[in-house]
């Protein structure tokens, strides 16, 4: 380690401060860019370097390329590089780093994953192995219907309120990320689907509950439900349905409501406006997903296809 290098750590630990206590990061966050800046000060204390004012561009790239010759992903890297960038900012703006060492420096070019999509007819099977002649089959039920009908998160299906649904005009009305609000639109089987649960479903669970409860979706002993339950109930669905439960969440039905909207020529503002994303770009991801599925099509069943156009 280099002579005076305690500089460095002192400057490391004063920036994991500041974030934990006046940016109020989440502990795992603090956590993890303390990780990622702890190789960061390695690196440049292996290179010689003592002092914050000595830090240049050359220790950042030098320091990217370092982490890709250990094989770290390109994810990985950038991860790294938002917190360097994060900490190198935080010495500028205290006066303790006059240059920027940040000029010039590219992230690392991420592949861009296409989100998991159940096809139409696996979400019927899902949908057909959510019993409807009983309480938590018509929850079940009704929960896949809301999932997949208007692309809500988990955690705005179980943080659904009773006041928030209007059956009479057919829509939702949501609180999503930064507590931004949205109104979805609910299809008839959606509505269908909670009219039974809430004729016959939810007060059936309701009989047993401690407290009274004003969400939507109740668990068996008539509390609201959590995330865990309904990942739980939806992993058991798709055993049932003969859907290997690795592919299913709450979270593959929203991207099967986007994609399958978007297949149907669904404008994409709308389907931004329904999913309640603030930046076009994220719905884009959709046409993607729609292209690859089409590929995927010709290469099965067009006569010059991979598939050499099997029979149906």
């Amino acid at each position: 380690m280099a002579e005076g290098s305690g500089e460095l750590d002192a400057a490391l630990e004063g920036f994991l401060t500041h974030i934990r206590v006046e940016r109020g990061l989440a502990e795992r966050t603090v956590e993890a860019y303390a990780r990622d800046l702890a190789r960061f000060v390695e690196y440049v204390e292996r290179a010689g370097v003592a002092r914050v004012a000595d830090l240049e561009r050359a220790h950042v790239s030098g320091f990217l390329a370092c982490l890709a010759r250990q094989g770290l992903g390109a994810r990985s890297r950038a991860r790294a590089l938002v917190a360097t960038r994060r900490l190198l900012r935080h010495l500028q703006a205290s006066g303790r780093l006059a240059g920027d060492p940040l000029d010039g420096i590219a992230a690392p070019r991420l592949e861009r994953r296409l989100p998991r999509v159940l096809s139409p007819e696996e979400v019927e099977a899902l949908l057909g192995a959510a019993s409807a002649t009983t309480p938590l089959g018509l929850r079940d039920r009704a929960m896949l219907e809301l999932l997949y009908g208007a692309g809500l998160r988990v955690s705005e299906l179980v943080g659904l309120p009773l006041g928030r649904l209007d059956r009479r005009r057919g829509v939702v009305q949501v609180v999503g990320k930064g507590r931004r609000e949205r109104i979805v639109p609910i299809g008839e089987p959606a509505l269908d689907a909670l009219e039974a649960w809430l004729a016959d479903g939810r007060p059936a669970l309701l009989r047993g509950a401690r407290r009274a409860t004003e969400a939507v979706f109740v668990t068996r002993r008539g509390a609201a439900m959590t995330r865990q339950n309904c990942f739980a109930r939806l992993r058991a669905l798709a055993r049932a349905a003969g859907i290997p439960s690795e592919r299913v969440s709450p979270h593959v039905l929203r991207h099967a409501f986007a994609t399958h909207l978007l297949e149907g020529g669904a404008d994409l503002r709308a389907v931004q406006a329904m999913l309640g994303h603030a930046d076009l770009s994220t719905t884009q991801i959709y046409t993607h997903v729609s292209r690859a599925r089409l590929r995927e099509l010709v290469e099965e069943r067009h006569p010059r296809g991979a598939g050499r156009g099997r029979t149906r």
